[in-house]
């Protein structure tokens, strides 16, 4: 067996067990689908019987001018329109409800799972990606459980309908379209194999789209600020022109796989009017039976190319699964922790730890030891990349390391529950992170349940968040923007030490917490994080020498790797690479 053969095998495989998975998501929904199978049939049953009819209006009408036949049909044409009617609404309207409902479903579990997943994924995956397939991917699946379920049963059972009535009229010359049959059923095949390949360049196509819309509108200053506009719309009409094109395979491919069918069919028909010129033939077949046999085979033509034309649709569905269950069926953060703390003591212990980052050369902390002890200050400091921020990264579980244990209050951080030690620290990054909504909520959301509005009142006075709330229409009320945009860094910087004091956590990390502020607004801040780290085991990481002299320890990085230890009086008696690192900031000289 080859191995595109294998590959073949496997490729189905995998499509079936899709398909099996994505119909589970119907299940629970599966009386409204039933329900709808049922008037797609009754719809598709609806115009048999009005094709059916034919026959005995123009012989019995006609041919027989019996006027009362013709008052019947009247009155017959306009029910079967009504019935028509009603079943094509209840069937497209409860399919697309399941459809619809289903895609909530997978929304929302994507999202929720998203959620879950490990940095390490969201560090390998863009943004712009994740966000094409919450959106634009889950779309495709729509198609599959709603327009294309109802156009595979509906016309489905049209065409078996239509071919009833031909055998019944004539089985000798409906035999002729058995034998295109299988032809139909092959191209469809082929089809369908060319079908999910685009599919999946599609949505590939369609998360780079994202990606770099993203990346514009993120980065708008800095685009217009260096005249990157040229450059950024060469960037977005490449992509953009690479989804135009498989878009274009995609069309190609449905359209003459639809034109190829009808060919085929044509070519029945044809063969079926030479049969039925046959002298035996033309005595067996009135002009009513003829009329109805003919215009059953010519509309056989429309629900056969809806049929293949539907068939991208499902193929595409099918890919959009297949991509969206990649995800879902990525592993969650490790949480098989049992430990589980009110408020730990704070003591953080590290020993040997080596930790390197995906695709890197050079770990990023190299056979680390240290002790922080309850209630003291640890600062770290050296050039970026030097491994500072990588030591908070691991604290918070944010990466695992692949040598070397880190403790807490002595017990491994992977025997506690995930949220649980989590709930130990506060951090305040450089990189504040703010949602569109109210001063108030961005600070309430580092509390662990209800807080009161007296309570963020009074963290906002501690973080000195009122001076500038106050003159505000709304004051704590007031929208941040996305991401804050509406405020300065440094009114950014002070709403994540408030919400780093609501959530009053038994461990403080610091990453360059007061990196964009002014000096007025670090003297105050530098004050009220003193009053924060009372009682507290603080980790502070910083360029500014300044903020850390009162430090109980002072680690020097480079390169991964611990250089010198001590409190800031030791360390320049040294004068070492921390006394280098003082020299130069107090000199005025750039680090």
């Amino acid at each position: 067996m080859s191995s595109e053969t294998i590959s073949e095998n496997i490729s189905e495989t995998l499509k079936k067990r899709t398909f099996r998975r994505l119909i589970g998501y119907i299940k629970p929904y599966r009386a409204a689908f039933i329900f709808s199978v049922f008037a797609m049939i009754g719809y598709a049953a609806v115009d048999t019987f009005f094709f059916s009819q034919i026959e005995t209006l123009i012989d019995d009408g006609l041919t027989e001018q019996d006027p009362t036949i013709l008052i019947y049909g009247a009155i017959f044409v306009p029910l079967v329109f009504i019935t028509r009617g009603a079943f094509n609404f209840i069937s497209t309207y409860l399919l697309n409800w399941v459809g619809f409902r289903v895609i909530t479903t997978l929304r929302q579990q994507l999202f929720d799972h998203m959620m879950k997943l490990p940095v390490s994924f969201h560090d390998r995956h863009s943004t712009g990606d994740l966000l094409s397939k919450i959106t634009y991917t889950t779309q495709q699946v729509a198609e599959a459980s709603s327009r294309a379920i109802l156009v595979l049963i509906r016309e489905g059972a049209f065409v078996i309908g239509l071919l009833g009535l031909m055998f019944y009229i004539s089985w000798e010359l409906s035999l002729v379209f058995l034998v295109v049959g299988p032809l139909i059923a092959k191209v469809v095949s082929v089809v369908s194999k060319r079908f999910r390949q685009v599919s999946r360049r599609i949505q590939t196509a369609m998360g780079n789209v994202t990606t770099t819309a993203e990346q514009m509108l993120n980065g708008h200053k800095v685009v217009v600020m260096y005249e990157g506009q040229k450059r950024e719309s060469k960037r977005f009409r490449d992509i953009n022109n690479v989804t135009r094109n498989q878009n274009m395979k995609l069309i190609n491919a449905q359209t003459v796989s639809t034109s190829i069918i009808q060919l085929i069919a044509s070519f029945s028909l044809s063969m079926v009017l030479i049969l039925a010129s046959f002298p035996d033939m033309l005595e067996q077949l009135s002009a009513g039976a003829f009329t109805t046999l003919l215009t059953s085979m010519i509309m056989l033509l429309r629900p056969l190319k809806q049929l293949t034309t539907v068939n991208s649709d499902f193929q595409r569905g099918i890919a959009a699964a297949q991509s969206i269950f990649e995800v879902l069926d990525e592993e969650p953060e490790p949480n098989a922790g049992t430990y589980s703390v009110e408020k730990a003591q704070g003591n953080i212990r590290f020993e040997d730890v080596t930790f390197t980052y995906d695709e890197a050369e050079s770990p990023a902390l190299d056979h680390v030891n240290f002790e922080v002890k309850p209630g003291k200050i640890l600062a770290l400091v050296g050039r970026s990349g030097s491994g500072k921020s990588t030591i908070s990264n691991l604290l918070t579980r944010f990466y695992a390391p692949q040598g070397g244990k880190i403790y807490l209050d002595g017990v491994d951080i992977y025997d506690y529950k995930l949220k649980c030690l989590r709930r130990q620290f506060a951090l305040v990054s450089q990189h504040v992170t703010l949602f569109n909504d109210s001063i108030a909520n961005n600070i309430a959301y580092g509390a662990h349940g209800d807080v009161s509005d007296e309570r963020i009142r009074e963290v906002a006075e501690q973080a000195f968040i009122t001076e500038f709330t106050d003159n505000l229409p709304l004051g704590l009320n007031t929208m941040v923007g996305e991401n804050g945009v509406m405020l300065s860094g440094g009114q950014r910087q002070r709403i994540a030490i408030a919400r780093a004091l609501l959530r009053d956590a038994p461990i403080l990390i610091l990453d360059e917490a007061t990196s964009a502020l002014d000096t007025e607004s670090e003297r105050h801040i530098q004050k009220a994080l003193s009053q924060l780290q009372q009682n507290r085991t603080s980790i502070v990481i910083a360029h500014r020498l300044s903020t850390i002299e009162s430090a109980d320890e002072i680690l020097v990085m480079e390169e991964g790797k611990i250089l010198e230890r001590g409190d800031h009086q030791t360390l320049l008696e040294q004068q070492g690479a921390y006394y280098q690192l003082y020299s130069l900031q107090f000199s005025g000289a750039d680090l």
